[in-house]
């Protein structure tokens, strides 16, 4: 009897959105390097990332595992994306902004399929998050304002 090990939910899935959208390592390497390129450019978002991160090939690598853990299930990603963002002053400009350079980023170095994969989920994303800082905010301003 062969022991190799069946195909998995998980498996096909993952399977299926290859052979969809062409995602592989390689894509999402190049999707994160250049995203952040421009991110560092930019004039609204290159400050605040630069204030956050002085050593950047750790951060790369670390959105590397977080696209790769969204797109491919690796599970390579083990961080709290939130607790990172609720720190900065950064509002809604600053997710549309870098909704709208991730965009670009896709355009440029993915598949139509794989870029409308990557920003369905990075819209999610960042609408979480940044309901997240909203509410930590409001909540924070609040126990202030009742002396807690």
């Amino acid at each position: 009897m062969d022991q190799t090990a069946a195909a998995t939910p998980q498996s096909a899935t993952i399977a299926e959105r290859v052979a969809k959208t062409g995602i592989d390592e390689a894509m999402i390497e190049a999707l994160v390097r250049n995203f952040y390129g421009k991110i560092r450019d930019d004039a609204l978002l290159g400050p605040v990332f630069g204030a956050a991160i002085t050593d950047w090939e750790p951060h790369l690598q670390k959105m590397i595992d977080f696209w790769s853990s969204v797109a491919l299930l690796t599970h390579r990603y083990d961080g709290r994306p939130l607790p990172a963002h609720v720190r900065f002053d950064i509002g809604p400009a600053h997710f549309e902004r870098w909704l709208e350079l991730f965009r670009e980023t896709t355009a440029e170095v993915c598949t139509p399929e794989a870029a409308a994969f990557f920003e369905d989920r990075a819209a999610n994303i960042g609408r979480s998050i940044q309901m997240g800082v909203d509410f930590f905010r409001k909540q924070a301003a609040a126990d202030a304002a009742a002396g807690r």
